[in-house]
């Protein structure tokens, strides 16, 4: 070896050697943070709303006894809890609450100094940005690793709880493209498809006390606050199931996303432009490992808690479905793709989502995955009318720069991305 290809070899080992050393740091310090302080807080119910104003009464589509259209008065419920589980396509769903709370003037409950609260550990009253005890507040929709007992002392007593769920194996092979380069036991993997060689054998790689493990197995259960490397007749399954079923009101599915939307807006005496939506976050579709059946059935097996979560309320959803009325659901369903392709038109630049690197406007540009450019964005129109324009704009907003706007710092969360940018990833 030369001497120039040793200067060459040691000066790689000492930027891998560095690279490494400040990954790791970073890592931790994304989250995890400061350490939480937990102490004991008082007491202070909040039976009541504090929203700003009463919110108006419109009516709300019914049907009698006899199944003929009828007619009642309500007002929208204002009052929030959004459990964000991952890979679900809760930012949409984000960017729909973010705006109806701001249209009704509504508190929400954000984190401080991230987009997250503190996951994954598990949620405090603590965690909130400028909490106090006996403080009020109408939304909180964040990512957080559910805390049911802390969450009910933060939101009025008739607050309704909502969340989403997704296929397990097509969420599996989401958050292993997402976050798989966040759980060191997957660097181990051999081969060009990590994906395939763990499924094929999961229990040879899988470390359930590894760093950031919980994204490859149940994630779903997990984010519940549950734990998620029971075994599937663990009794304490079944418990955690039942506790989600007693606790929301409204479980959604990424499937039947427009229907689900549809659910929400009889249930909360919602508007259709509540929910209007323009997909964020969207993988491109190169990115994406199709799933054979038998890797399917692998990833299913592996994540065999979160698909019989996934399955009850796949059931529960279609019984709700089926209340709602089928063909009320489809004219629901089409009137709300209509409305949101009319709005393509009006806002979105070509009328669909574009690669990260096409995308013009730095405001517009998603938070990426380490190592890849395959989350989608927008571009705006550059001449929308001005009766859109601020609606346009809001639609489009990537959930980062849209909780800046509505006042979190989120120091933390852009000190990652800085130095994710400065090693090259």
């Amino acid at each position: 070896m030369t001497g120039k290809q040793g200067r060459q070899w040691r000066s790689m080992c000492k930027g891998l050697v560095l690279g490494t050393l400040v990954t790791s740091c970073m890592i931790l310090l994304y989250c995890l943070s400061t350490p939480q302080i937990h102490f004991s807080l008082p007491e202070f119910p909040v039976p009541y709303s504090c929203a700003h104003r009463p919110a108006q009464l419109h009516s709300k589509p019914t049907k009698n006894s006899s199944q003929k259209n009828t007619a009642q008065m309500c007002s929208p419920k204002v009052d929030i809890m959004f459990m964000k589980t991952h890979k679900t396509a809760s930012s949409t769903f984000l960017n729909i609450l973010f705006r109806f709370g701001e249209k009704h003037r509504l508190k929400f409950a954000f984190p401080d100094s991230r987009n997250d609260f503190f996951y994954p550990s598990l949620f405090e009253r603590s965690q909130v940005k400028d909490y106090r005890p006996g403080m009020c507040f109408n939304i909180i929709c964040n990512h957080m690793r559910f805390n049911g007992p802390e969450v009910a002392k933060l939101l009025p007593m008739d607050t309704s709880y909502i969340t989403i769920l997704r296929d397990p194996a097509e969420l599996f092979e989401s958050s292993f493209h997402y976050f798989g380069r966040l759980v060191p036991f997957t660097w181990k993997i051999p081969g060009d498809d990590k994906l395939t060689e763990f499924l094929r054998n999961p229990h040879s790689y899988f470390d359930p006390e590894g760093f950031n493990s919980f994204y490859l197995k149940n994630l779903l259960f997990f984010d519940f606050g549950q734990d998620n490397n029971v075994e599937l007749n663990d009794p304490g399954v079944e418990e955690g199931i039942k506790f989600i079923i007693d606790r929301f009101q409204l479980v959604m599915l990424v499937e039947y996303f427009e229907e689900s939307l549809v659910l929400l807006k009889d249930a909360l005496c919602w508007e259709i432009e509540d929910l209007l939506f323009f997909k964020l976050n969207a993988r491109k579709g190169s990115t994406v490992s199709k799933l054979t059946p038998e890797l399917r059935a692998r990833a299913l097996e592996w994540n065999a808690i979160d698909w019989k979560l996934y399955q009850h309320f796949n059931h529960t959803f279609w019984k709700k479905v089926d209340a709602y009325g089928r063909q009320r659901m489809a004219e629901d369903v089409a009137e709300l793709k209509r409305r949101n392709k009319e709005m393509a038109a009006i806002c979105i630049e070509g009328g669909h989502a574009v690669d990260a690197g096409s995308i013009q406007e730095t405001a517009m540009q998603p938070w990426q995955p380490i190592g890849e450019k395959s989350i989608m964005g927008y571009n705006l129109k550059k001449n929308v009318d001005k009766a859109h324009r601020k609606l346009c704009r809001k639609m489009l907003t990537p959930e980062l720069q849209y909780l800046t706007e509505l006042g979190v710092n989120l120091w933390i969360t852009r000190l990652w991305g800085h130095v994710r940018d400065i090693i090259n990833w």
